[in-house]
């Protein structure tokens, strides 16, 4: 499968749309003309956001005001989406959170719903729309990893650990779909500004010195892989470097490194 993807006149569902990746990637696929579901937990974030595109673009704008953390979200999601006769051809699962602490100072629920919503969350919503864009030998999913997932790093170890599952996981649907119709991959971008977790002071300070780059070079790059029929994508020259030398550095020298690093940026909770 060589051909783009068609996108005018179909339809995606993006999670995590009310800012940061996934707004830029509801902006992006309103601009090539399709019908959007937009689920995020900002019920009046997302409304501003779908009154504006629809108006822009004079496109069908849906929104779900839901908490993916929570254990039947996804399936909930998907009964409101069918209820509304909303099928999507693109599923974009961008929902997401990271902590950047001491694993130890993070209360353990919270980390629990990191993996709730960064892996299970993701896992489900693929698992109920993957078998569907099979059976019509169409369709495609974007999982927003994090190059985060060619490493561990210290002080986000639950979310680099996440991250490093959507990476093996999307790769591995990659390998399964790839005759079938439906295209699969993963984009795992290093710091990227105009993101909630970038929002805190101390945050902004790391993505600066780490060459952040805007959420919108992300979604194109996660578009043009799609486009391609490629399983995983890392944009920018510097971060991509990064992440495929990663396992070139020897490990107890790579997260000394790490770790020195984030160590001035960790926060307690």
């Amino acid at each position: 499968m060589s051909s783009p993807m068609q996108y005018r006149g179909r339809s995606a569902l993006v999670t995590g749309a009310s800012s940061g990746i996934g707004e830029a990637f509801a902006r992006a696929l309103a601009g090539r003309e399709m019908a959007l579901l937009l689920a995020a937990r900002s019920e009046e974030r997302l409304r501003t956001i779908a009154e504006d595109l629809a108006a822009r673009h004079g496109v069908r704008v849906e929104t779900v005001s839901i908490d993916l953390a929570e254990r039947d979200a996804p399936g909930r999601l998907l009964e409101i989406a069918d209820e509304r006769g909303f099928e999507p051809d693109l599923l974009v699962n961008n929902a997401g959170v990271g902590v950047l602490a001491p694993f130890a100072e993070v209360p353990l629920e919270r980390q629990l719903e990191m993996i709730r919503l960064n892996v299970e969350a993701l896992v489900a919503l693929t698992g109920l729309y993957l078998p569907r864009m099979l059976a019509r030998r169409a369709g495609g999913v974007i999982n927003v990893a994090s190059s985060a997932a060619f490493q561990p790093v210290p002080y986000l170890a639950v979310y680099a650990a996440s991250k490093a599952f959507v990476l093996s996981f999307s790769e591995g649907l990659w390998a399964e779909t790839h005759r079938h119709g439906v295209r699969v991959v993963a984009v795992a971008p290093g710091p990227v500004r105009d993101t909630r977790f970038g929002e805190r002071a101390e945050m902004r300070t790391a993505l600066a010195e780490l060459r952040s780059i805007p959420r919108e070079h992300v979604v194109a790059a996660a578009l043009d892989a799609l486009d391609r029929h490629r399983p995983s994508v890392v944009p920018g020259l510097t971060t991509s470097f990064a992440a495929r030398t990663a396992g070139l550095i020897p490990r107890r020298l790579q997260l000394l490194a790490t770790e020195r690093l984030f160590r001035r940026y960790a926060h307690r909770p």
